[in-house]
């Protein structure tokens, strides 16, 4: 079961928002990106779960993902008053993004943790890193084609913008010169005329302004416009910028984006309901050993990286957490056999977590791997309360049979008393009563299915394994007893040999 159980890591939480990067074509001038965008806000204002929205377009600070890109971020109304839940929201607002020609949305619920990883259009990302940036791009596409076709994956995105238009200007030195234009003086006029440059402020009583100098609107859409700049010389005469630069269009990486200090470009994506981070991995994973050769280099990032790690180290911790177990029982019952009959239990309470989990189509994440190791502790209360009962009455002279049916028959309401009130405790998890309550449903139902099934099956199991355990024992104590005196019978005793002094 823990090999054919879905895996994930974080389950979604329905806190009330959604974020939705958006993407439009390369080179799209910032008027039609806030078009777009406006007609995006106003299908996601027609829903009737958002409650309020935010939009922006273009570049934001550090980001380098271009002008082409924008987000939408969407407050929900509170959970009692919509019936629908978030990942459900998100399934209705998908189409209805996709209809607006030209750009692209895509929806996704925020993850109640965010795990380092870059931000981008989708929630995880795979990244490919190497060296050589040709044959990087080179496969870049065709990697992103494959994974587009796995079962289950959507918004599936590249990083990797090569078709951005793009004005190239080659400075004729020898004229420039000439004429006395430096190229300092050249890339001043071009950040005068089209970038931001702040040439004054205004101060006002309540707020101040800043005056940023740049061309009207209509010579910043035509790259041609690029012929009509001047630039001052050293005289302080005006030169065309045509007379000394030669202009060319062409197209090229909208960024050359870099990861550990490589060339890299990522493919993010999203899951669609019901299908685990675990076969998406493996699936990626699959179709990476296939298409792309050894000088590119491949890892998962953010939450699909710690979800990789996570899966190296959590068997691991479960069975640090067994033999610890094993090694305080031992050392309170004096005793190596009896502490696994305690912990004979455990394989029933872990069938019945996944059993559970697997009936109510819900991942084996984080959540729920914790729920099975404190079934860890939870389970074997019930052997303990058993066995040492028994101990004792095998102590004072009963049969293995007779002192463990006895221990059964006087632990079995203490027994039933503890497991109702750890089960009455975590049924309210289990049914996902509350605020928050779908990232910890999982624990619920993995603490509740192990202990209804381990329950029912350890009141019969652990006395047979107690017989069992206790006939094992002492034929393994006769067998050291006879080997001693066989060692002993068969020692030689001279008759020539003195006796030791003070003997």
């Amino acid at each position: 079961l823990f090999v054919v159980i879905p895996k994930g890591f974080l389950p979604s939480d329905d806190i009330g928002q959604i974020f939705a990067p958006t993407k439009a074509a390369q080179g799209i001038s910032f008027e039609s990106m806030v078009a777009h965008q406006k007609r995006l806000a106003e299908i996601v204002n027609q829903d009737p779960d958002v409650e309020s929205f935010m939009s922006s377009a273009g570049n934001r600070g550090n980001n380098a993902s271009g002008g082409n890109t924008g987000t939408l971020f969407m407050k929900l109304k509170p959970r009692g008053e919509r019936k629908s839940t978030v990942d459900q929201i998100i399934q209705r607002l998908r189409p209805k993004l996709l209809e607006e020609p030209g750009i692209l949305a895509f929806p996704q619920n925020p993850p109640p943790i965010r795990l380092g990883g870059q931000l981008t259009q989708a929630q995880y990302q795979f990244t490919m890193q190497a060296s050589d940036t040709k044959d990087l791009y080179a496969r870049g596409p065709e990697m992103e084609q494959k994974i587009r076709g796995v079962r289950g994956l959507a918004d599936v995105v590249s990083d990797l913008q090569l078709a951005n238009p793009t004005a190239y200007l080659t400075i004729d030195r020898d004229r420039a010169a000439a004429l006395g234009i430096s190229p300092e003086k050249i890339e001043t006029a071009l950040y005068t005329a089209y970038g931001s440059r702040q040439v004054s402020t205004i101060f006002s009583p309540n707020n101040e302004y800043q005056v940023i100098m740049e061309l009207l609107p209509e010579f910043q859409r035509d790259p041609s416009a690029l012929q009509a700049l001047y630039v001052r010389n050293l005289k302080g005469d005006l030169v065309p910028l045509a007379a000394v630069t030669r202009f060319e269009q062409t197209v090229g990486p909208l960024a050359v984006n870099h990861a550990g200090q490589l060339p890299a470009v990522t493919v993010s994506f999203n899951l669609q309901p019901g299908i685990s981070l675990g076969d998406a991995v493996t699936d990626i994973r699959r179709i990476a050993r296939e298409t792309l050769p050894a000088t590119i280099t491949t890892v998962f990032q953010g939450t699909a990286q710690a979800f990789q790690e996570s899966q190296k180290g959590l068997g691991l911790l479960l069975l640090v957490a067994i033999f610890v177990i094993y090694g305080v029982l031992g050392i309170l019952y004096e005793n190596f056999l009896h502490p696994i009959t305690i912990l004979s239990a455990l394989p029933f309470a872990g069938f019945g977590a996944l059993l559970t989990l697997i009936l109510f189509k819900t991942e084996l994440s984080i959540y729920a791997f914790v729920g099975v190791i404190l079934l860890v502790g939870l389970v074997k209360k019930n052997g303990i309360m058993m066995v040492d009962f028994a101990v004792e009455a095998r102590r004072a002279g009963k049969s293995a049979p007779d002192a463990i049916y006895e221990a059964c028959v006087v632990r079995f309401r203490p027994i039933m008393m503890t497991t109702m009130s750890a089960l009455m405790g975590t049924l309210p998890i289990a049914f996902g009563l509350g605020a928050g309550a779908e990232s910890r449903r999982p624990l619920g139902l993995a603490v509740v299915g192990g202990l209804l099934f381990s329950q029912m099956i350890t009141l019969y199991v652990t006395p047979v394994f107690y017989v069992t355990m206790d006939r094992l024992h002492e034929w393994s104590g006769k067998r050291r007893r006879h080997g001693v005196t066989s060692a002993g019978a068969a020692a030689p005793v001279s008759p020539a040999a003195p006796a030791p002094a003070g003997g």
